[in-house]
């Protein structure tokens, strides 16, 4: 068989040129699509602005409600001559149906439903319509993910890759062993502070989503650990001055969640485990799914990671039983 000659034979795959392939989601392209008239774009700002004094919501959300939202009242007016107050039901519906043949993610779908309903519910509680249009609209089923996960070696190797001869190494192998043993959330981790922590009598305090509060064994290996922190790290990192925090960086202040999952991803690397493997909750998930795994109660370990409803613990349930599946797979002699 000849060789083909550099610039002859095949032509190019026309599904490689650029711009070509699916279509990208109109709606994530920053400050990029359709724009609906003054008085929506108005509507809208007042909204978010009200979403602002009541909730509180970052500027990032606000970003996304006021995009979905000027989406929805562009697609309104080009496509049913209709403004945001005489939307109904059947017009949210066609919206929706549009993003799916755009190929929009079911999440995403799923999120500009939730907008459109703080919109029309804010807006039929003071007044301005006489039903709000989307109180019968389904929103779209979201595809469950089962959380990454590690095995018991891995957690081992992520724990011991810290070098804690040094200050902020110390202080890393605490903080990963304080995670793995309780199964805070990273916000909750960084956020954590002296009065919260009871080495004592071996708990945390912490103070979760929707300002609850739970009490959270520590386990004698985190507690060995966040004691020799204390006594030999943070002085050093915290200088003269005198930070809540429980663990702090060299600037004397609380590490942010994105400093913390570079942290992760760095000794994950180092203790040779894939990228993929890795998340900024992995402790977390391996917290929850070793505790099943070595028999827990579902009901304890709702309790401890501190959510709300038990189907969303569950979801571990899925990843204890794969890992069964794969145990008796390589060690049955009929597996």
């Amino acid at each position: 068989m000849m060789a083909q000659r550099k610039g002859v034979g095949l032509k190019p795959d026309p599904r490689k040129r650029r711009g070509a392939g699916p279509k990208p989601d109109p709606q994530k392209r920053k400050g990029v699509g359709p724009k609906p008239d003054p008085q929506a774009s108005a509507r809208i700002d007042a909204f978010c602005d009200q979403l602002w004094l009541r909730d509180g919501l970052a500027q990032a959300s606000l970003a996304a409600y006021r995009r979905d939202l000027c989406g929805f009242a562009a697609w309104l007016a080009r496509q049913r001559q209709r403004n945001l107050d005489g939307a109904e039901r059947s017009d949210i519906e066609a919206w929706l149906a549009s993003q799916y043949r755009e190929r929009a993610r079911a999440s995403s779908i799923a999120r500009r439903l939730s907008a459109l309903r703080r919109f029309y519910r804010l807006e039929f509680e003071r007044g301005a319509l006489r039903e709000d249009p989307t109180a019968r609209v389904n929103a779209p089923k979201k595809p469950r993910s089962l959380p990454k996960g590690l095995s018991e070696p891995q957690v081992e190797s992520l724990l011991a890759a810290p070098d804690p001869d040094a200050a902020l190494g110390l202080r890393d192998r605490a903080m990963l062993e304080t995670l793995y043993a309780t199964g805070l959330r990273v916000s909750e981790l960084v956020g954590l502070k002296l009065g919260q922590v009871s080495l004592d009598a071996g708990v945390v305090r912490v103070l979760g989503k929707g300002s609850k509060e739970r009490l959270v064994p520590l386990g004698d290996e985190a507690i060995a650990w966040i004691r020799r922190y204390l006594a030999e790290a943070r002085p050093a990192l915290a200088g003269g001055a005198k930070p809540d925090h429980v663990f702090v960086t060299a600037r004397r202040g609380p590490l942010t969640r994105q400093a913390f999952w570079l942290l992760v991803r760095r000794y994950g690397a180092k203790a040779g485990i894939p990228a993929g493997a890795l998340s900024p909750h992995v402790l977390r998930h391996a917290f929850a799914t070793h505790l099943l795994n070595h028999g827990a109660d579902l009901r304890v370990v709702q309790l401890l990671l501190g959510h709300a409803d038990i189907t969303t613990t569950t979801i571990y349930t899925h990843v204890a039983r794969e890992r069964l599946k794969r145990l008796h797979a390589q060690h049955h002699p009929r597996g």
